[in-house]
C-alpha cells in the first residue's frame, strides 16, 4: 500500500472520511474528483480491514434472494436494488479505466445453483431476477463442474484484485488532492469535527463514517446489524473450469470464485462469537468443493466478518448529523461503492434515486420478527455473567479461556512462552462476555460482533476501545 503518515496537527476540510476500506476510499475519491477538500483518516493502514479479506466478487447476485427482496421491499424498490449493484460494478470499471489501475479486472458471469429439493426456489429466483431487470437465463451446468444441475446465469458481472484496486484508488484520491492519514484512530466526533487519539482534530462541514461498523451511537446501528464470521479456503484447480462466480441456495450457503489456477471457496457463516469450530468449517468447505469442482490441495484458509441487516440492504446516508455507510450484507464491494455515490450526491445536493432505498435511519422494512428474535438472543448472552468459568490448568500455550475471578470474569490468554495475560471479559460496547476464537486467536463478542486480539487490543467495532487490563489472582487458577 502507499505509505501515509499519522495526523499530527489540526486541519480543516470540506469533508472528513473515517475509514480506509472500499467505502471510505471510494467516498474520498468521488468527493475529491468533484473538487471537495477531503481528509481521510484510517485507524491502522489502508486496506487493513475487511476489504482485503473479501472473495472479491463483484456482482448483483446478492446474499438475499431477489424474490425475498421483492417480498420485503416491493418490485419497484427491488429494481432499484438491482440497478444500484449493477451500476456499482460499472462504476468500479470506470474508475479502473480512468485511473489506469492494474488490478486484474475482468468481466465474467455469475452462476446460482440449487440442490435437487430446491429447484422450485431456483425457478422462482429466475423470475424475480428477470422482473428486477437483470440479464439472466437458465442454463445447464457450466463446463468443468460436477452435478450442479441447472443454473441461473447472470451476465456481465466482474472480478478483480481488491488490494491492487485499493492501492490505485488511494493514489488517485491523493492525486486529486485528498489528504490521507493512517495510524490515526478517531476517538470522538460530532457533525463538524473529529478528534484523533493523538489529539489532532479535523474540522469539516461534513463528517463521513465508513468504518464497516460506525463509531457511532452504540444502540442506533448495533441493534440493526447482525455480525457474521464467514470462512474461506483456496484450493488448487486441477482441471479446466468455466470462469465465473458460483453460489448455492442452501443455508448456510456457499460461494465460489475462480482465480487463475486456484478456487476460492467460502461460506459456513455463523453469528460472531457463537461458534468456535473454524477448522471444522474449513473442512466442510473443502469437502463441499471436492464434490462439485476439480480441485486438489488446500493452500490457505481464513475468515472475515460481514454485517447483515434484516432487510438485505446497507444503511447509507445522513444519521444524527453525520453520514454513515454500514451493513455490507456480504456484498461490501458493491455496497461500499454505492455508499460512495450516495454520500457524494447528498453532500453535493444532487438527486439520487437510491437515497430512500438505503436510508440509514430506517427500521428494517421486513423480517422484523427475526430482527426482534436476534435482539433477544444477543441480550441473552448478558446472562453469562452469572455462570462459572473455565479451568486455567487446561489452558495450552497459544489459547485463551474465560475464567471467574470473584465477581468478575477475565479473558485470559496463555502466550507461546506460557505467560498468562488477563483482560476483563466484559466487552466495552454493551457489557457482554467475550468468547475465545481459536481459529483467529481473538476474543469475540457474541452480542454485537466486537473483536479483540488475544492481548485485548481492539480489532473490530462497534466497541471503541480494547479490553481493560486485569490482575489475575491465584483463585482464578481453579475452576469457576
Amino acid at each position: 500500500m502507499p505509505s501515509f503518515q499519522p495526523l499530527t496537527r489540526d486541519v480543516e476540510a470540506d469533508a472528513v472520511v473515517v475509514g480506509g476500506g472500499i467505502a471510505g476510499l471510494t467516498t474520498a475519491y468521488l468527493l475529491a474528483r468533484e473538487g471537495q477538500r477531503v481528509v481521510l483518516l484510517e485507524r491502522d493502514e489502508i486496506g487493513s480491514g475487511e476489504t482485503t479479506r473479501s472473495s472479491a466478487q463483484l456482482t448483483a447476485s446478492l446474499d438475499f434472494r431477489y424474490y425475498e427482496l421483492a417480498g420485503i421491499h416491493g418490485e419497484q424498490r427491488t429494481r432499484l436494488i438491482a440497478q444500484s449493484h449493477t451500476q456499482a460494478v460499472d462504476e468500479i470499471e470506470r474508475i479502473v479505466r480512468d485511473e489506469g489501475i492494474a488490478c486484474d479486472w475482468t468481466r465474467i458471469p455469475s452462476f446460482l445453483f440449487a440442490p435437487p429439493d430446491q429447484q422450485e426456489d431456483l425457478a422462482r429466483e429466475l423470475a424475480a431476477m428477470q422482473s428486477a431487470g437483470l440479464d439472466v437465463g437458465m442454463v445447464g451446468p457450466p463446463a468443468g463442474t460436477r452435478d450442479l444441475g441447472p443454473c441461473i446465469r447472470l451476465e456481465q458481472q466482474a472480478a478483480f484484485h481488491p488490494v491492487l484496486y485499493l492501492q490505485g484508488l488511494a493514489r488517485a484520491a491523493q492525486r486529486l488532492g485528498a489528504q490521507i492519514y493512517t495510524q490515526s484512530l478517531v476517538t470522538s466526533y460530532d457533525a463538524s469535527e473529529v478528534l484523533t487519539e493523538g489529539g489532532a482534530r479535523v474540522r469539516a462541514r461534513h463528517v463521513v463514517l465508513a468504518t464497516n461498523v460506525p463509531v457511532a451511537d452504540r444502540v442506533k446501528f448495533s441493534f440493526r446489524l447482525e455480525p457474521f464470521r464467514t470462512y474461506m479456503v483456496t484450493l488448487d484447480l486441477t482441471d479446466a473450469l468455466e470462469p465465473g462466480h458460483y453460489w448455492d441456495t442452501v443455508d448456510p450457503y456457499h460461494y465460489v470464485r475462480l482465480d487463475g489456477n486456484a478456487l476460492l471457496v467460502g461460506g459456513e457463516d455463523h453469528v460472531v462469537g457463537r461458534a468456535d469450530d473454524a477448522e471444522e468449517r474449513y473442512g466442510r468447505l473443502e469437502a463441499w468443493a471436492r464434490e462439485r469442482f476439480p480441485v486438489g490441495q488446500r493452500r490457505e484458509a481464513w475468515s472475515g466478518q460481514v454485517e447483515n441487516t434484516p432487510d438485505g440492504l446497507a444503511y447509507i446516508g445522513e444519521s444524527g448529523g453525520v453520514y454513515v455507510v454500514t451493513g455490507d450484507v456480504g456484498n461490501g464491494l458493491t455496497h461500499g461503492t454505492i455508499g460512495g455515490r450516495v454520500i457524494r450526491d447528498l453532500i453535493l445536493g444532487r438527486e439520487n434515486a437510491w437515497v430512500d432505498l438505503y436510508d440509514a435511519n430506517r427500521l428494517p422494512r421486513g423480517n422484523r420478527l427475526e430482527w426482534i428474535k436476534e435482539g433477544i438472543s444477543a441480550a441473552g448472552h448478558l446472562g453469562e455473567w452469572v455462570t462459572g468459568g473455565d479451568d486455567l490448568s487446561d489452558l495450552a500455550p497459544g489459547e485463551g479461556a474465560v475464567v471467574r475471578h470473584g465477581l468478575k470474569k477475565l479473558a485470559v490468554y496463555r502466550d507461546d512462552q506460557g505467560t498468562l495475560h488477563a483482560r476483563t471479559a466484559r466487552c466495552p460496547h454493551f457489557g457482554c462476555v467475550v468468547h475465545w476464537n481459536t481459529g483467529e486467536k481473538s476474543w469475540d463478542c457474541p452480542c454485537h460482533g466486537s473483536r479483540f486480539t488475544a492481548f485485548g487490543e481492539l480489532l473490530h467495532g462497534p466497541a471503541r476501545v480494547g479490553l481493560a487490563v486485569e490482575e489475575l489472582g491465584q483463585d482464578a487458577q481453579s475452576p469457576g
